[in-house]
């Protein structure tokens, strides 16, 4: 799998949404996601909002689903998504269920391993299950609570290569990593790169960060797709 842009829409409004959007697909971003606070915030009017404007780019939904599963699928799809994140610490029937409506309704499953004891074993819980990729990620509270603890902060880096043998599915790391180890990815074996808080939008204020965006974003972009996905 050819290297993946991702930016992470972790805002609050429609409108703010679609302006980064399309920075961001002008600078060369492959992907778009609809992050949970807009999803909070805007719902299937978001996700609509987006497919409108941008009718042939792949929209990850993050609804980070522990119940409900094939309902929220089914409402994300039909509005729009093409991929939806379940997650590892849900039940297996809701994570079936999940699989079963992306199947149903042509949408691509993402299965994230956040807060699972054993984040290898939860990965590879999630591929057993059917989910089309793995999202290994560290949890913006979990991040910043042990750091405010005065301990090392958690990385998805820690274990990725690990995770990344786990599976035969792709990976995308996510949570807390900087510029530098986002576009290293790649050469981990995970070839979705995840742009998002903090990386391009402000962590605290959920607002697009200051300076010149859309010039970063392209930088990025061109680092990011001159590589191969080293497995």
């Amino acid at each position: 799998m050819k290297p993946i842009v991702q930016i992470s829409l972790d805002l609050t409004n429609i409108d703010e949404a679609l302006e980064t959007a399309a920075l961001a697909m002008r600078a060369g971003v492959d992907w778009l996601e609809a992050g949970t606070p807009l999803i909070l915030a805007e719902g299937l009017h978001g996700v609509r909002a987006l497919r409108k404007a941008f009718p042939h780019t792949p929209i990850v939904a993050d609804l980070k689903t522990m119940d409900g599963g094939y309902l929220e699928a089914e409402m994300m799809a039909k509005a729009g998504a093409t991929h939806v994140v379940v997650m590892a610490r849900a039940h297996a029937e809701t994570i079936k269920c999940v699989v079963k409506a992306g199947a149903d309704f042509g949408c691509k499953v993402m299965g994230d391993n956040m807060v699972c004891p054993d984040m290898v074993e939860g990965a590879k819980f999630l591929e057993d299950l059917g989910c089309d990729y793995v999202i290994h990620h560290i949890g913006y509270d979990e991040r910043r609570g042990i750091a405010a603890a005065g301990h090392r902060m958690p990385s998805p880096m820690d274990q990725l290569r690990e995770v990344v043998n786990a599976v035969k599915i792709p990976v995308q790391a996510v949570g807390g990593l900087s510029l530098e180890q986002a576009i290293q990815c790649p050469q981990y074996g995970a070839p979705l790169v995840v742009l998002g808080a903090p990386l391009t939008i402000d962590a605290d204020s959920f607002k697009t960060a200051d300076g010149n965006l859309e010039s970063s974003l392209r930088l990025i972009c061109e680092a990011v797709h001159a590589q191969t996905v080293v497995r």
